[in-house]
């Protein structure tokens, strides 16, 4: 006998896959963060103004902040188990892990991924705060640097603390 409180499970919802993605294949997306929006709102009001004052000269100000929400829309690194698809606001590459040999982290902008043919893409969305997720995505594909910094970090301690009781016992 069923309880008239019982809920029926929806169509769709966030546990199911998407349309294309399989069942089991983990997929993890990296975007630009949504708090760019808002900076795109301050942008538009401020266009706002100047097209306020004449309308007909500078209606293509407000084109602006609209390329900037479809950037932020479009713009994203997914990645699953057969690669990462990197989508722009006018097209997508699929790189497979096979193609990748690794990837440098620049002083500004995207992280970019070296690849096998010796070529060089960038990876929309990912900067250097987002380096960990994409680590953590590639299944040990891309290797943690932040694991082999702090192994060198404990391994110049330990050899600083040697130094320090050998120069301690030549003490005595």
């Amino acid at each position: 006998m069923s309880s008239p409180h019982q809920s029926v499970p929806p169509l769709e919802s966030s546990h199911t896959a998407e349309a294309g993605e399989q069942t089991g294949q983990q997929v993890r997306t990296i975007r630009v963060p949504p708090l760019a929006y808002l900076g795109l709102l301050v942008l538009f009001f401020s266009v706002f103004f100047f097209f306020a004052g004449w309308p007909l000269g500078l209606w293509w100000l407000l084109l602006i902040p609209v390329a900037g929400v479809v950037w932020v829309a479009r713009t994203r690194t997914v990645l699953s188990e057969s690669g990462l698809e990197l989508r722009r606001v006018f097209g997508s590459r699929h790189v497979g892990w096979a193609q990748l040999k690794g990837v440098s982290i620049p002083k500004r902008g995207f992280v970019r991924a070296h690849l096998t043919d010796g070529s060089t893409v960038k990876l929309p969305a990912v900067t250097y705060d987002r380096l960990r997720d994409l680590i953590a995505a590639s299944h040990g594909r891309i290797p943690d640097l932040f694991a082999a910094e702090e192994a060198a970090r404990d391994a110049a301690a330990n050899a600083a603390a040697e130094d320090d009781k050998d120069a301690a016992a030549d003490d005595k």
